[in-house]
């Protein structure tokens, strides 16, 4: 898996899990989640198989204290890092810019009524 597929997956959310819950707590709720989405309770049922794949997959990488640091690191890269906002927009105005309207400004395009 790459720190790509990271950035798109919530495995906290995939196992209904908080971010802070521990060993225990995530192993409690794959092995329910897991029971109840396994083929062979769910026979025919191609959703329930492909969410019983995500349940492992989000299980695996929680489950590794190694893998869950790195995946949290990645994960606050991708939603709770540092945000740039371009000058006299931000909360309350027409909302925050991001790395294009930065960029767009110093190659001419700019950001729309920026």
């Amino acid at each position: 898996m790459t720190g790509q597929d990271w950035f798109e997956k919530d495995f906290y959310a995939t196992l209904g899990v908080p971010k802070n819950a521990d060993a225990s707590a995530i192993k409690k709720a794959y092995r329910k989640l897991a029971r109840t989405l396994h083929p062979d309770h769910n026979p025919d049922d191609a959703r329930a198989e492909e969410r019983f794949k995500e349940v492992g997959e989000a299980y695996a990488v929680l489950s590794d204290p190694e893998q869950r640091q790195q995946y949290d690191a990645i994960r606050a890269m991708a939603g709770g890092g540092a945000r740039f906002n371009a000058p006299g927009r931000g909360p309350g105005g027409q909302g925050a810019a991001g790395f294009e309207d930065v960029f767009g400004g110093l190659f001419g395009g700019g950001a729309p009524g920026g």
